[in-house]
């Protein structure tokens, strides 16, 4: 680093000083907190951002300024990588460094060494390209700013403003720019639109009644963008809510998040909605869940399709489609299904995935490390019961269906199938969870299959279950496998929870320490919520004892 980009960086960095007290780490999300709080982070996060570009050949790297599914009044900043996915985690030490540098000094000296361990080179021609995104909220546009003055400090940095966009859209985009595609946002509405309609194409009954889906947009950018998107979906009938233009409140009543932790009605939904159809996307438009209201229910209570039960739908059609292939492929030599789940995944949802013959397997709470799980698979397909997933097809498998589409005689049903799964391949968001693609993915596969909401619903009871949030002196003294779903220590507590579970029909319950607060979270189910209320207690009970 010459005195010229030192110079750069110490002028820029006097701008944003960094508040007294604050200290932040790089999570599954970002940074996240007050809006009022962020400049200084947003800014050494840009820099972070063109450092990135510059490692890995002047790649383009995304930065997204959003709180998701937060209340209005926080915002945040996350990186994508080129490939559309999270920051390599390898560099989260670095954002928490230098995020949380004291003094412009400190930070510049940081810089260096990182430099000098990562064998950074800033040259004097353009040597990186950072796209910057942001969602509806009134911060977002000086946070945007600060982003823009820490990528330029770096020389020879240079950031495009991509305007406001969906989470998702942004991922997107950044990994079609990489990979030599057409990325702009008409580019991914033209995407959605097209795979959409040819799966609708390929549906075998025709002449069903397609009943209207309401869609809750969370007051945020995902009810403008499917807004926008309406228009090229002829055979979709989207009646959008919540879409932040009639005074709502981004997240505040509202949104995936909000339905699926209460499992009651959003704003703006009432008694007149009774056994319709419906979706809610979060602030951010990057989770999904669907609801429905019963007609026996006298309260604002929901019958509520979370995330457990859109992974379940997609795994069906998934099979269903492979299932068509020939013997050869049945086996598995080229298409390796498996789906990944949390530990807070419904044991019921687990049971049926393994009824269909599934690969199932466990991840980290967090959706990066369920993402690299998936990708050990041909088709890989995670989801979190918030409602955050994706399916991922592996370049080895794309490439098998395109050889076999051109092979197979057209119209026949192996053919049909293969089309169906290259175009779901294409109206999935494989850089991360994106609601609209998911959306649209939902409705093809309930079209397919004839199903209503309801019976949807029914393809398996969700089993009771419980959280609960005990306080501890330290959290770091409980320590679990690394799905999360055995504790290893403190020792001998495993056998203790194992002795509780026993004492209760389908029971099931584990721990883990938080990422961010002395607390310890406790998870319990059982055939009766009843069972499942005395089961995480009596394991709460057990934390306190043990820590």
């Amino acid at each position: 680093m010459d005195k010229t980009h030192i110079a750069s960086l110490l002028k820029s960095c006097d701008l944003f000083p960094i508040p007294q007290g604050v200290k932040l780490s790089y999570g599954t999300a970002g940074f996240r907190g007050d809006a009022k709080l962020l400049e200084s982070t947003v800014y050494r996060v840009g820099i972070l951002s063109a450092l990135r570009s510059v490692k890995l050949g002047s790649a383009t790297i995304g930065l997204m300024i959003t709180a998701s599914h937060n209340q209005v009044s926080d915002n945040g900043i996350k990186v994508a990588d080129p490939s559309g996915g999270m920051l390599s985690q390898e560099w989260e030490p670095f954002a928490d460094q230098i995020a949380n540098a004291s003094s412009p000094g400190e930070l510049v000296s940081l810089i260096r060494q990182f430099m000098e361990k990562e064998e950074i080179t800033i040259g004097d021609k353009k040597s990186a390209e950072v796209w910057l995104g942001r969602d509806t909220r009134p911060s977002g546009e000086s946070l945007l700013r600060a982003a823009e003055i820490g990528v330029s400090s770096v020389l020879g940095s240079v950031a495009i403003d991509m305007g406001i966009l969906t989470t998702p859209q942004l991922h997107w985009m950044v990994r079609a720019k990489n990979k030599g595609l057409s990325a702009t946002e008409n580019d991914y509405f033209e995407n959605l639109s097209t795979s959409f309609r040819c799966l609708i194409d390929l549906i075998p009954v025709s002449g069903l009644e397609i009943s209207k889906l309401i869609v809750d947009g969370a007051n945020g950018v995902g009810g403008l963008k499917i807004g926008e998107l309406r228009g090229s979906l002829s055979n979709l009938d989207l009646e959008i809510r919540n879409t932040g233009r009639d005074g709502g409140v981004l997240n505040e009543g509202v949104g995936a998040d909000f339905v699926q932790k209460e499992k009651v009605v959003p704003l703006g939904f009432g008694s007149n909605d009774v056994g319709m159809r419906c979706a809610s996307l979060d602030g951010d438009a990057d989770r999904l869940v669907y609801f429905y209201i019963p007609s026996n229910s006298s309260s604002e209570k929901v019958e509520l399709l979370d995330g457990d039960k859109i992974l379940s739908l997609f795994a069906l059609f998934i099979k269903e489609q492979l299932n068509a292939l020939d013997d050869d492929d049945k086996e598995g030599k080229h298409s390796r299904l498996g789906v990944v789940q949390t530990a807070y995944a419904n044991g019921a949802s687990t049971d049926y995935l393994k009824q269909l013959g599934l690969d199932v397997a466990f991840a980290k709470t967090g959706v990066k490390h369920l993402h690299e799980k998936a990708a050990e698979y041909d088709i890989g397909i995670y989801f979190e019961a918030n409602g955050h997933g994706t399916i991922l097809f592996s370049d080895s498998f794309l490439a098998f269906l395109a050889a076999k589409q051109k092979d197979l005689t057209q119209g026949s049903e192996e053919h049909k199938a293969v089309s169906r799964l290259v175009a779901v391949s294409n109206l999935i968001n494989q850089a991360v969870g994106d609601a609209l693609s998911g959306l649209l993915l939902v409705e093809v596969i309930l079209q397919h299959m004839g199903w209503s909401v309801q019976k949807w619903n029914e393809l398996y009871k969700d089993l009771p279950s419980r959280q609960i949030k005990v306080e501890v002196p330290d959290r770091t003294a409980v320590v679990t496998t690394s799905s999360e779903t055995e504790a290893l220590r403190p020792l001998r507590i495993q056998d203790a929870i194992n002795a509780e579970i026993k004492k209760y029909s389908r029971g099931r319950a584990f721990i883990r320490p938080s990422g961010t607060e002395d607390v310890v979270r406790v998870y319990a189910e059982a055939s009766t919520q009843e069972a499942a209320d005395s089961l995480a207690k009596s394991v709460a009970q057990l934390v306190e004892g043990f820590c």
